[in-house]
């Protein structure tokens, strides 16, 4: 395995690693070493996740050495290895306590893990201590208690038995924490649990124990970020280092943790549950018979009195009034205040800092007693009071409350009142909605919404972490997600790509084929026309994209972004809300690869699971469309209220932050993460569409990753999208075939097309369609014979043998001379005789080479042996050839190859016919050469010395680049309105691609009038 020595420190690395790969690394040493903050940004498909686990866990294995070093009064180890240990390290190491630190490794989603430990088992330092921190509803075993639907009752019902030892599986812990076969390999959640059940222990409280000597620690950002939760795993901070992988929703999940949201519903659900219990308790005091004694016996007797219950009672009622009570607009906008007013509603029903302690304990009581005494997994279990316990927790964070500390929650957070609405039957609530007048009788919704995200990072660092590294393929621009963060970030880095350029196609599209403006604002969101200009839009696209397609809205159904429009030409799967993303996306890729010359087109919104989490590598997804910028909802309060307080903290601070810019960076940063879904690795190759003209604003490209900027080009008419996307797919596919394992690249999606479009729906437009080489048509009115010659190739003007297999060296000769082009006589300045060519009499039609189709499934040529003649099996360049050599010329060429082989090698009757069928190739080849040459010839006597240098620069640079425009601009400086030379240029077209031809017959046709 190769090794890589950097800063010190000695790193193994499954293969040799790449430039990108080693800066990364040498960075994540650098932060480890000197104990400090970093920010890494790296493209999906780089090798972060492995980089990231390699670096920290050599490093981690050179600080333990170094303290075992430490460790021994008289050391037998030479004084220059404990310095060179001592210098990898690092100084920031050399005074803490004897203890080697532990990595807290944490990503977003539990299957983000899973991912990170398939990595982790492939390097050499899959010998060290793993283990993973889950929850209770993903890890326990216990058949009652697993059975249980709400996370809360869950957990109360484990502590229960946990702490009346009626839990088997909790009880034989302690017996098999030192099993071997528990540290033999690396156990993610599903091996564990697998584990606990075959040997009868509890997998959520093994992996807290396997947690104590743990070299790494794997656990969900959340658990991090949320104290409670931190709290009650048991996490400990300090001195261990502490990194966020996937952290671009670091910022957003500080700010979540810190926040809560309580309603008139849950308050009405706290008194419901007191006096539930009350009920309950009374009714067991007043029972006098032995029955009944006997069988509340059964039942666990409270550890809390009457009177607090009634205290608690009270309590409620009185914060019930003070909600109601709070005065709110007519209009139904809600009002909104600074922090500290919720501690204002809180003190008017006596609930302060002082008597958090009481409060908590007594509601955690009633909650446990609650979900014990169900009699029904129906009935309430204390969620509404869990609820506000969960708003104590949050509003009294703190043990004491200082005066500064209550200063930085009043400017920190922000509360907003509304009117609570009724919750609606079968759908979700539209974020557009117009709000409700207030009523008398309206609920109140009360929002605790923290706008600081730096409080969650800051309780690391008060917790003593040593270092915090924040990695992920989508953070830029980095300096405003620190300053967000407001915790110092001395090491930062922004990483290209290690993908090349032929790799990626990157565009704006800012008009649809019927050249309406794509813009996805308010105003036109709407619009009938630009929903259908959207749409045809997307379907273009889909029939030149080959394999999986994925399309990115803003928000909304998917019929306003054109869905109605893909499946009237393609098949479709509506799978919703029946099964996780995930597998949704695994049965949808599982019958893409049923009909193989299909793609799937998976449809997703910004900022959801698909577009952030899912992996669409090689086949499964070739391109991303976003169809529009994704601005969060503008009059949304918490949209409204977090602009306010930036722009507060811009003025207190004197920098920051505007309002406006963290409003168009919240779009960024969703296309961001959106557009990595395509390119995974670096074999993989993808397309960027964004379909939006507001995308080809230089400030918009400013805020996008780093790797992706130099790619992207404005695109104001949508058939050059069209042409150089087939081009790009063309390329890509001969440059990158699939990998193995992967199925083999579907050339194009099979669109049906009816007799009759749709009425309002605009046509495909013709050069959208003649352009696409790669897809086959259903057509209820096509020929199997016109099927074949519907397709187009590669224009003579590239050459052929990049669509091949390399020649062989016997017919490397061959090759090259079927493969000359107007390119390579010009450029080998090949002269024909001026006495093989007739000026009296036009030349002959220069035939049309786009005709002949490539076979898609390229073949090696097998040799006759002592012949060079292909086997019968084999297929030459062309499969198809319009123009028929001359029977008369290609039978007597035959025979005459016949007669000077039947002397020697009595060739049969089947060689015969095989040597007759190159004869007629190699003429055909010749033809189309004299051809070739004698148009050269002809412009090079028609125009002069000058102008044929200009014609022939003119030529190669539209080869090497593809310079149409460029090519039209010389045209009409090279021939003049002479009627001769507009007919010799018009000639010209037979050795253009195909996508450029209709546009340069109507340009000869325009110049000829003019």
């Amino acid at each position: 395995m190769p090794e890589v020595l950097l800063n010190g420190v000695q790193v193994r690395f499954p293969f040799e690693p790449y430039g990108v790969q080693t800066t990364y690394m040498t960075k994540v040493i650098e932060c480890l070493q000197n104990g400090t903050n970093g920010i890494l940004e790296s493209p999906t498909g780089t090798g972060k996740t492995l980089c990231l686990l390699c670096s920290s866990l050599a490093w981690l294995e050179t600080t333990k050495a170094k303290f075992s070093a430490m460790r021994q009064e008289s050391s037998s180890a030479p004084a220059s290895l404990s310095m060179q240990l001592a210098g990898a390290v690092g100084q920031s190491w050399q005074d803490v306590r004897m203890v080697p630190p532990k990595i807290i490794y944490s990503s977003r989603t539990h299957s983000q893990l899973s991912q990170a430990i398939s990595e982790l088992k492939r390097t050499t330092y899959k010998y060290m201590k793993v283990s993973v921190v889950g929850s209770r509803d993903q890890m326990c075993v216990h058949p009652e208690v697993s059975k249980e639907t709400n996370n809360n009752s869950k957990v109360y019902m484990c502590q229960m038995r946990v702490k009346a030892k009626t839990c088997h599986y909790y009880n034989q812990v302690d017996n098999k924490k030192d099993d071997a076969e528990l540290r033999k390999d690396i156990l993610d959640i599903e091996d564990l649990v697998k584990m606990g059940k075959k040997r009868a222990f509890c997998p959520y409280y093994m992996s807290r124990e396997l947690k104590r000597d743990s070299d790494i620690i794997f656990m969900p950002y959340n658990y991090l970020l949320d104290p409670k939760t931190r709290k009650a795993h048991g996490v400990e901070l300090e001195g261990n280092i502490v990194i966020f992988d996937e952290a671009h929703n670091v910022e957003k999940m500080c700010e979540e943790a810190a926040s809560h949201q309580f309603t008139s519903t849950d308050l009405a659900l706290c008194i419901d549950e007191v006096t539930q219990v009350m009920k309950k308790i009374q009714e067991n005091h007043d029972a006098s018979d032995a029955a009944a004694a006997v069988a509340d016996s059964s039942q666990d007797l409270p550890d809390f009195l009457a009177n607090d219950l009634y205290t608690l009672k009270a309590l409620f009622l009185e914060l019930e009034k003070a909600i109601d009570s709070i005065p709110l607009p007519a209009d139904g906008s809600g009002a909104s205040h600074s922090g500290d007013y919720m501690f204002e509603i809180l003190e008017k029903a006596d609930i302060t800092p002082n008597k958090k302690t009481v409060i908590v304990e007594l509601l955690e009581k009633l909650i446990q007693y609650l979900t014990v005494n169900s009699s029904s997994p129906f009935q309430r279990k204390g969620a509404g009071l869990q609820k506000f316990l969960d708003l104590i927790y949050i509003v009294y964070s703190k043990d004491c409350f200082s005066l500064e500390q209550m200063q930085s929650v009043k400017r920190s957070y922000k509360v907003h009142v509304s009117v609570e609405e009724p919750k609606k039957k079968g759908g979700q609530q539209d974020v557009w909605h117009v709000p409700k007048p207030v009523s008398s009788k309206s609920g109140r919704v009360i929002s605790y919404w923290c706008f600081h995200p730096g409080f969650g990072m800051q309780s690391l660092v008060e917790q003593g972490a040593k270092c915090v590294i924040l990695t992920s393929g989508t953070l830029s621009p980095l300096d405003s997600f620190a300053s967000e963060l407001q915790v110092p970030f001395p090491v930062q880095l922004e990483n290209p790509h290690i993908i090349k350029r032929h790799q990626v196609w990157a565009g704006v599209v800012c008009h649809g084929p019927d050249g309406m403006n794509l813009n996805s604002s308010f105003k036109n969101r709407s619009d009938p026309r630009y929903k259908r200009s959207l749409g045809q839009t997307i379907v273009n696209l889909a029939r030149v994209i080959p394999d999986g397609l994925l399309i990115v809205r803003k928000i909304g159904r998917p019929q306003v972004y054109g869905a109605d429009c893909l499946k009237s030409s393609q098949s479709s799967w509506s799978q919703r809300r029946k099964m996780s993303s995930r597998q949704r996306c695994k049965n949808i890729m599982r019958k893409s690869k049923i009909q193989p010359l299909w793609g799937a087109c998976f449809m997703a919104v910004c900022r959801g699971k698909v577009s952030e989490g899912l992996d669409f590598a090689d086949c499964n997804g070739r391109a991303v469309i976003i169809t529009g910028l994704p601005y969060p909802p503008f009059k949304d309060p918490r949209v409204v209220l977090k602009q306010k307080y930036l722009e507060e903290a811009r003025t207190r601070r004197k920098h920051g932050l505007t309002g406006q810019a963290w409003y168009n960076l919240e779009a960024s940063r969703a296309v961001n993460q959106a557009v990595g879904r395509v390119i995974r690795h670096k074999d993989d190759f993808g397309a960027i569409v964004l379909c939006d003209s507001r995308f080809a604003s230089t400030h918009f490209k400013g805020q996008l990753s780093s790797w992706i900027r130099p790619h992207i080009t404005n695109y104001n008419k949508f058939g050059p999208v069209i042409r150089e996307i087939t081009q790009f797919f063309k390329q890509a596919q001969i440059l990158l075939p699939c990998s193995k394992g992967e199925k083999k690249c579907a050339p194009a999606r099979t669109i049906k097309h009816e007799e009759s479009n749709p009425s309002g729906s605009y046509p495909v437009t013709a050069h959208g369609l003649e352009s696409i080489s790669s897809r086959s048509v259903n057509s209820q009115n096509t020929s199997k014979h016109s099927m074949e010659h519907q397709n187009t190739v590669d224009s003579p003007l590239e050459t052929i043998s990049d669509l091949n297999y390399p020649p062989s060296k016997e017919n490397k000769k061959d090759v090259r001379n079927a493969n000359e082009s107007i390119f390579t006589l010009l450029e080998q300045e090949v002269k024909v005789k001026p006495q093989e060519i007739t000026f009296s009499a036009p030349p002959p039609p220069l035939p049309d080479y786009l005709s002949i189709k490539m076979n898609s499934k390229r073949r090696k040529i097998k040799l006759v042996p002592r012949m060079g003649i292909p086997d019968e099996g084999s297929e030459g360049v062309s499969e198809h050839v319009l123009r028929p050599p001359n029977p008369e010329t290609s039978v007597s060429s035959g025979s005459d190859k016949v007669d000077k082989h039947s002397k020697l090698c009595q060739p049969t009757e089947l060689e015969g016919n095989k040597m007759k069928k190159a004869s007629e190739k190699e003429e055909e080849k010749k033809r189309k050469l004299k051809a070739t040459g004698a148009y050269i010839m002809e412009v090079k006597a028609a125009v002069s010395k000058e102008k044929y240098a200009v014609f022939s620069s003119a030529i190669k640079e539209y080869k090497n680049r593809s310079d149409f425009k460029k090519l039209l601009n010389v045209m009409p400086t090279i021939f003049s309105n002479d009627p001769a030379q507009q007919a010799l240029m018009k000639k010209f077209q037979h050795f253009l691609k195909p996508e450029d031809r209709e546009k340069f017959e109507a340009f000869v046709a325009d110049t000829s009038q003019t």
